[in-house]
């Protein structure tokens, strides 16, 4: 029988949760998706619960996991220092983008996030014109589409700009109002290189419900703490408001898809309140200073048998590391009301002084960026970085679970830990971190903690930098934590308001999708082989997953991925 060969479609959206997809598919706010999962299959799809965070793109363009790839994150350690780098996308040399198909198939790719242009794709390329966090240059193939279609279609103002404080309500909706505009532009871009011919891929990624859920969550949806607070202070759930304009412009892209098309939107990942941030970028670095310096405290110290105070919905100076780093612990009680309580116009002239020292101590973000630090100065762990030297262990600043690096002689510069007290010290980590819990909930802080080597002396370039991996738990977005040995953690300001989440879903339809139908089963490794099966192209014997049956005619073999 000769195999179907459409055109394939394939819209994205990027870290869009499927149970608010749902939910608004069924209450008619999202009438171009209601229609097309009335018209194909729909089904959420699994990713790595302990590493879809920085590599959920990754997975999706090469097929293959982490551990396959030794993509884990876009920023590490530089081999033989503490010191921290950016290391951006995967290079794709081992397993290239599963859509680079040479000569036989052409393909276009337009905003795909965090994967690189290549030669290899017979067809048009343009990279970061508005992804998220898109890891590579802005540029394109051919070099002149890029201005081309900025000339004629207007540029993305939310390219690196789609990032606020969630508190600071002002910058956020700001932003809200460049990701609409990035959306129509989007739909004019993509209805253009559509006509231009007829594409056996057309990919394209909206980076909006990306950068929306973390910064509008709060306003939109009442499992967040602070949604009660804060969502008097709106007129409206602009969370809801950028999904129904990626709606409508999926449904203006799909008017200039040949009738025979058969269209995919998908997702990675998904999304919820924010359970990440604040234990990966402060709970984590403390924690592991408190464990390494038992007596001292570095940032936002407090008794577990204080009176818990409400969550903070107002920071200082409407600036967040300033409000962190004026938790900071100083002996000296002048010291640390000034560091507290200055202006902020004050405070910038007075902040080098309070902070100058000749002791090893917590470097804030102001002298980093004072010294040129570029990678992230204003993530709190990296203020612990002059420390690590000293420390057992120490956390690795991470966008997404909590990494903990061993201090390892022999590994590390000045490594403190032999490698025969190596599985100890992760025993006894383990234990402490299990006996974290949540201070206003009484729920455990950790789900899980994945253990990277069997051997420390283990260098396998492809295994993570963290020796620990720690799961945070995703039921409440935690803003204090208790310890029973280290005292409390807070309470502290968020940073965005949603974290991610390892579901995605597909949505397609086509020719021999049956209407109305349902998958019960799917991981994100199985996108690359389903949109090959799609276009009728041989799939490489290095992907990691399986088509999903999506035409009735399709055989049904999978097998569940963890």
């Amino acid at each position: 029988m000769e195999t179907v060969k459409n055109p394939v479609i394939a819209i994205g959206l990027d870290a869009a949760e499927p149970s608010l997809l749902e939910k608004w598919m069924s209450q008619g706010y999202l009438k171009t998706l209601s229609r097309l999962r009335q018209q194909g299959v729909y089904g959420r799809l699994q990713n790595f619960r302990d590493s879809n965070v920085e590599t959920a793109w990754t997975t999706f363009a090469t097929g293959c996991s982490p551990q396959k790839t030794g993509l884990w994150a876009h920023m590490g350690l530089r081999e033989g220092t503490y010191n921290f780098e950016t290391r951006a996308a995967y290079d794709f040399q081992e397993y290239p983008p599963f859509y680079a198909l040479g000569e036989d198939y052409r393909v276009a790719t337009f905003d795909v996030p965090q994967v690189r242009l290549t030669d290899k794709i017979n067809g048009l390329q343009v990279a970061a014109w508005g992804a998220h966090s898109p890891q590579v240059e802005s540029g394109s193939l051919p070099e002149s589409l890029f201005q081309e279609l900025i000339d004629k279609h207007g540029a993305s103002p939310a390219l690196h700009k789609d990032y606020a404080v969630c508190l600071d309500l002002k910058s956020t909706l700001k932003v809200a109002e460049r990701l609409h505009t990035g959306i129509a532009r989007r739909s004019a871009t993509c209805q253009d290189l559509l006509t231009r011919e007829t594409w056996d891929l057309f990919l394209t990624v909206f980076n909006d419900s990306h950068s929306g859920g973390h910064l509008f969550w709060q306003l939109s949806q009442p499992d967040h703490p602070l949604y009660e607070a804060l969502r008097q202070r709106v007129s409206h759930d602009p969370l809801l408001e950028i999904y129904q304009a990626m709606d409508r412009a999926i449904g203006e892209i799909l008017t200039k898809a040949p009738d025979n098309a058969d269209v995919v939107i998908f997702s990675a990942h998904g999304m919820g309140p924010a359970t990440i941030d604040l234990p990966s970028f402060v709970f984590l670095p403390e924690f592991l200073y408190r464990f390494s310096f038992p007596g001292k405290w570095g940032l936002g110290y407090g008794k577990t048998s204080d009176p818990l105070p409400p969550p903070i919905t107002k920071m200082k100076g409407n600036w967040w590391e300033r409000h962190l780093w004026g938790t900071k612990y100083d002996p000296n009680p002048i010291r640390r009301f000034l560091r507290r309580e200055t202006p902020s116009r004050l405070f910038k002239v007075i902040e080098p002084l309070l902070d100058s020292t000749q002791e090893s101590d917590l470097i804030s973000p102001f002298q980093l960026a004072r010294q040129g630090e570029r990678v992230i100065p204003w993530n709190p762990a990296q203020w612990y970085k002059l420390m690590w030297p000293s420390m057992k262990a120490f956390a690795l600043p991470s966008f997404a679970e909590g990494y903990i690096r061993i201090n390892l002689q022999g590994r590390e510069p000045q490594g403190i830990v032999p490698p025969s007290d190596y599985h100890a010290l992760c025993d006894e980590l383990c234990q402490k971190l299990y006996a974290l819990k949540d201070a206003r909930k009484g729920i455990p802080m950790v789900k899980r903690i994945v253990r990277t080597r069997q051997d420390p002396n283990q260098r396998d370039p492809k295994l993570p930098d963290a020796d620990l991996i720690v799961v945070w738990q995703e039921d409440y977005a935690t803003d204090v934590m208790d310890s029973p040995d280290y005292g409390r953690f807070g309470p502290l300001p968020p940073y965005r308001a949603g974290s991610h989440r390892p579901e995605g879903f597909i949505l397609a339809c086509g020719s021999g999708i049956e209407p109305g139908s349902s998958l019960s089963a799917g991981h994100v490794l199985d996108l690359a082989p389903t949109f090959l099966t799609l276009m009728g192209a041989p799939i490489p014997e290095h992907l990691e997953g399986k088509p999903l049956p999506l035409r009735m005619s399709q055989p049904v073999d999978y097998v569940a991925k963890t």
